[in-house]
């Protein structure tokens, strides 16, 4: 077992019977606490040999990006503290003086372990769980508690359910849409950020391809504050900078980011949302493609989203298979008028049972504002205009081990779909690209219109090829034929036998 599913399992036995839509940002902001007070106390420990006036000078973390952790926040006063009744009061004016002292961090960080409700022997208990995390000194340290904490969020929204969706997106998705995308140097934009998984998947994906972090500005907003907080803490955790702006009125009646364009935007909006002011928003200039229906906001996002793509911006996006096929409230036409207009570059329907708490499938849509030779001018992408890739991986996936109800995609199953997207790109490293039946077809836009605009990608990858058995064509023949003659046979019989029954009945 990993330390990060021991770790989890040995925070969640402390729980009891707490809900994990609260007791999320008890374990995580502890967590959070242990990694700075681990950064801090390091650094300290490198200084102290100058002495104690160089050892407790801000300006000297602050030039290595550390958060500066004031005495009564460190960790080891909390450890040495851990069994105070008070240990829960504590811990919340910890948190408060280390947002005093570093701005980053001011309104981030939670303060719920003092109240009444929270037991402190649940306090105790995780600061010594935490305490117990071995580290040996490198670099490697702070990635380990960036997986722990990723582990966390994403057991913790599993745990939620349907609510965990609103927060986090599974991770099998993020690196999908991340593969696909590849955002290697410009603006990354996202618009309901959650817990930040799409940042920190983005910075995975620098660092895997030896892209300089500098070379990606990382901006999002949310509406949720706690949520806010959580990406906060998660995106420091890792050193990540980014533009991250909350407000309660949400993106789509506020957007923080009003006059920006971006290279990528990657977005998991909430879905079928009525209550996303539509009628305010009747006359908006974002609507390009049509007002979208007050009833549901899917067509907002995304022509929000697409609104914010610069002249050779990429998007992917995670939305409600309806999306793909309704014809209600004007959805239809926006949908047509989408793809005529070029903003639609490939459709990727998804299994059920990837998001946390439903069945219910989802899938991906991703945009573009220039088809003609893709986001990288210089890469010569061939031109995509008048068509549209569909991919259909509605079979792919498998259960997570010791569930019954959530699935994922396997690294090979993400690579085999964001290859089929580059190769049909015209990426000159991705191979040459050829539909296969089943799963994934170059459309036409002759094609798409037989299919009255519906996006559906098993309407146009068509039945894969079955597997062969090794039986001979003439056995096979023969044998069907047989079992053929004898159903036919045992059809007549039963009608016979009908017969008679009626007839004892006359």
């Amino acid at each position: 077992m990993t330390i990060e599913k021991t770790l989890f399992a040995a925070a969640d036995k402390m729980r009891g019977s707490m809900d994990p839509g609260e007791y999320k940002h008890v374990a995580l902001g502890l967590l959070f606490l242990r990694y700075i007070g681990t950064a801090f106390q390091r650094k300290y420990d490198e200084l102290l040999p100058e002495g104690e006036e160089v050892a407790e000078d801000v300006d000297e973390y602050l030039a290595d990006g550390i958060f500066w952790v004031p005495e009564a926040a460190r960790w080891s006063t909390l450890a040495a503290n851990a069994k105070d009744k008070g240990i829960g009061v504590k811990v919340d004016n910890a948190m408060r003086a280390i947002e005093a002292d570093n701005e980053q961090l001011k309104g981030a960080l939670p303060k719920v372990f003092g109240r009444e409700a929270l037991d402190p022997a649940i306090v105790t208990g995780l600061i010594d769980l935490f305490s117990n995390i071995e580290f040996d000194g490198t670099p490697r340290d702070f990635d380990l508690i960036g997986r722990i904490y990723e582990y966390f969020i994403s057991e913790f929204a599993s745990n939620e359910g349907k609510r965990g969706g609103d927060f986090h997106t599974p991770k099998p998705v993020v690196e999908l849409i991340v593969q696909m995308i590849e955002p290697a140097r410009g603006r990354l934009y996202e618009p309901c950020h959650g817990s930040g998984s799409f940042m920190v998947q983005s910075e995975n994906f620098l660092e895997a391809h030896k892209y300089r972090r500098a070379d990606l500005a990382i901006y999002g907003q949310e509406r949720n504050h706690t949520t806010y907080g959580l990406a906060r803490m998660n995106l420091a955790i890792r050193g990540i900078v980014a533009n991250l702006q909350w407000n309660a009125e949400g993106t789509l009646l506020r957007d923080a980011f009003p006059d920006e364009k971006f290279d990528y935007v990657m977005a998991n909006p909430p879905f079928n949302i009525s209550d996303w002011s539509g009628d305010i928003l009747a006359e908006d200039r974002r609507w390009e493609f049509g007002t979208p229906p007050v009833g549901n906001a899917n067509f907002a996002w995304m022509q929000h989203i697409y609104d914010k793509l610069g002249s050779t911006g990429i998007a992917g996006v995670v939305m409600a298979n309806g999306s793909m096929s309704s014809m209600s409230s004007g959805e239809g036409d926006i949908r047509r008028a989408m793809v005529e207009g070029g903003a639609v570059d490939a459709m990727i329907a998804l299994p059920g049972q990837l998001f946390y708490g439903t069945q219910i499938p989802a899938c991906i849509w991703i945009l573009a504002k220039d088809k003609s030779n893709g986001i990288a001018k210089d890469a010569k992408l061939r031109d995509r205009r008048g068509e549209v890739l569909f991919v259909d991986a509605r079979k792919m996936g498998a259960l997570v081990p010791g569930s019954r109800k959530q699935k994922e995609l396997s690294r090979e199953e993400i690579e085999r779909i964001a290859t089929a997207y580059h190769a049909w790109r015209g990426e000159p490293d991705a191979g040459a690209y050829a539909d296969e039946p089943g799963f994934c077809k170059a459309a036409t836009m002759e094609e798409i219109a037989l299919q009255n605009f519906v996006l559906t990608p098993g309407r146009y990858v068509g039945a894969g090829a079955a597997e062969e058995d090794g039986e001979p064509f003439e056995e096979k023949f023969e044998r069907l034929t047989a079992e053929l003659r004898a159903q036919f046979a045992e059809g007549r019989r039963l009608e016979e036998e009908i017969e008679t029954q009626l007839g004892r009945l006359e």
